[in-house]
């Protein structure tokens, strides 16, 4: 500890914050701490977002940015975020603020609040998920069902999960089964880090297997390995586009789970010697390669049914890879096996992230008001249960589908775009200009080397205080710049302004100036409020 107040000028003043941080509870073993992460990292964007990414940006050609993302951009910013957990042993907000002083807090909390948001539609998406993965079971791979929207009144002449996943919306089902998730991050995170990895031991590991076994069965499928082939089949002629560049370095940032306060407070359960290094670069290998499998699984099953892998999460997760499903046997009982596993392990990969996700902002929460664990859990589990309940409202506000149809799904497509595509970014860049040139990132990288046999060299602090300060700018200036789109469906206007949703046409101006006013107000009320 005196070494550690040497090194950052005695940031740790008194003997009552020694104290605290002592008392943190420790991972059982760097397995369990590992599982945890990695776990955070893989999440429903692992598992199809990566694949939607690959094919948008030319197969094989997006190998090259994605591999200098992770480089340039994930290992440093995750060597970062786990030195923050170790060093302070504080959560995101609280650590930043022993390290930069109060501006640093601000930007804790105001990411904090970004990743609470995501957590509270997020949790409403893997209610949809348990609704599909129920679904196995009844009326999902079977014809003739309707839905309340004018596209889908007719009944279906052969399997559509489409119309099943817009039935399933327009009814009050989902609300009862986020009921259910939120009830199992509580659950889970009841007894901190031990339960988490009594959590993780078991679902991180099926997970890997369930995933392996669906590639598996794409590759033995007639035209399978032709999809596998297109995925590592590099087309150079898409390098040289920007948005093939941009969609990588985004893409790593959110697999990582970076910007979040997730791997600071995980981090933060670790001894003060913890190898850093070694555990980014681990954490870093299982995501990619749980990436790469996915990506296999998921290309050889759309090309045999010779579906389009273009879209986002959502519409991957629940209209197009179930599609496909459907039609990998004409037995019904091996279509809803390989359905039900899907969706399982959409459900227990999407619950590991939750779960990081909730850490980060009870961690936060009990390091600066002092509550007690169970006490915190409940207070943020009412709140997030409202959130999510909001981002699931069954009620039908575009019959058309000219946008999301109901009034939670459009709620969750704008906050989504708002709150997911900005919030990270600005956090990540504040993060790393506060760490580069405040408290110093030749400290960090001296910290970091102290308990490491792979030593950082000079290059870590030039990634820190130039490199990635200015890759964040550009992405965040050229997603802002691309908001306007005079030729677009949009007209110019604010995204999601073009959907048709007579009495609701103010949501799209509403969200991002809700999500700024609250983000910021909650920021700056937690930072001014003494933690004494």
């Amino acid at each position: 500890m005196n070494e550690l107040c040497r090194l950052f000028g005695g940031i740790i003043r008194s003997k009552k914050t020694f104290i605290v941080s002592q008392e943190r509870k420790n991972w059982q073993s760097k397995l369990g701490f590992i599982l945890a992460a990695s776990g955070s990292a893989i999440g429903l964007g692992n598992i199809v977002f990566f694949s939607s990414n690959a094919y948008q940006y030319g197969g094989g050609a997006f190998y090259l940015p994605y591999f200098l993302a992770l480089f340039v951009l994930g290992l440093p910013i995750m060597m970062m975020e786990f030195g923050l957990g170790t060093l302070t042993r504080q959560s995101f907000p609280l650590a930043l603020r022993k390290l930069v002083g109060k501006k640093g807090e601000f930007f804790g909390w105001f990411s904090i609040a970004g990743s609470f948001i995501i957590t509270m539609y997020y949790v409403a998406i893997l209610g949809w998920a348990c609704g599909m993965l129920l679904g196995t079971f009844g009326s999902l791979f079977e014809p003739g069902i309707t839905a309340p929207f004018t596209p889908f009144e007719t009944p279906t002449e052969s399997v559509s999960s489409t119309v099943f996943f817009f039935n399933m919306i327009a009814g009050w089902q989902p609300l009862i089964l986020i009921f259910i998730i939120w009830a199992l991050n509580v659950l889970i995170l009841r007894k901190g880090t031990h339960s988490i990895e009594r959590a993780v031991r078991v679902f991180v590991p099926l997970m890997w297997i369930f995933m392996i076994g669906l590639a598996i069965r794409g590759l033995t499928l007639d035209g399978g390995f032709d999809g596998v082939m297109f995925l590592f089949t590099p087309d150079f002629q898409g390098i040289a586009e920007p948005n093939v560049w941009r969609g990588a370095f985004s893409q790593m940032f959110f697999s990582l789970s970076l910007g979040m306060g997730i791997m600071t407070a995980y981090a933060s359960y670790l001894p003060k010697n913890a190898d850093q290094v070694n555990n980014s670069l681990l954490v870093s290998f299982l995501n990619c390669s749980f990436e790469f499998i996915a990506g296999t699984a998921i290309f050889s099953l759309l090309f045999v049914f010779a579906l389009n892998p273009a879209g986002t999460s959502l519409s991957l997760s629940f209209f197009v890879i179930p599609q496909g499903i459907a039609g990998l046997s004409t037995l019904p009982w091996v279509v809803r096996l390989f359905g039900f596993i899907f969706f399982l392990l959409i459900v227990m990969a999407g619950l590991t992230s939750s779960v990081s996700l909730m850490e980060a902002f009870v961690s936060a929460i009990i390091d600066k008001l002092k509550l007690k664990r169970n006490k915190a859990l409940i207070y943020v589990a009412i709140v997030g249960l409202i959130g999510s309940a909001l981002f699931s409202l069954p009620q039908i506000i575009d019959a058309g589908l000219s946008g999301n149809g109901t009034l939670g799904l459009t709620l969750l497509d704008l906050m989504d775009h708002w709150v997911f595509n900005y919030s990270l970014l600005i956090v990540g860049l504040a993060e790393v200009i506060l760490i580069g040139w405040v408290l110093g990132a030749d400290r960090l990288r001296e910290a970091l080397n102290e308990h490491t046999k792979l030593r950082l060299g000079k290059w870590f602090v030039g990634l820190i205080k130039y490199v990635i300060p200015v890759l964040l700018t550009v992405v965040i200036v050229s997603s802002l710049i691309s908001e306007y789109r005079p030729n677009g469906p949009d007209g110019g206007l604010l995204y999601g302004s073009n959907y048709e949703m007579p009495g609701w046409e103010w949501l799209p101006v509403f969200i991002p100036i809700f999500w700024l006013v609250v983000s910021i107000t909650f920021s700056y009320l937690l930072t001014n409020r003494s933690n004494k």
